[in-house]
């Protein structure tokens, strides 16, 4: 079964338990809230430490950095 949660009248809603322990959320952190259809995707926004590496093997002479692009 799906977990829930319900909108307060502060707008606020709380991640239930099972999905934290899960996700491994912590208080106090940061979150992204991506609109998708009738829907919202949430996801943790990851800390430098966590984007180190992601472009290893990158290709680098095809930038967007270019002057056709605006």
């Amino acid at each position: 079964m799906a977990a829930t949660a319900t909108l307060s009248s502060k707008f606020q809603i709380s991640i239930p338990k099972a999905v934290r322990d899960e996700q491994h959320w912590e208080a106090g952190q940061e979150f992204v809230f991506i609109p998708k259809g009738a829907g919202v995707l949430v996801m943790p926004v990851p800390t430098f430490d966590q984007l180190a590496g992601i472009a290893k093997g990158a290709r680098t002479d095809d930038t967007r950095d270019r002057k056709d692009r605006y």
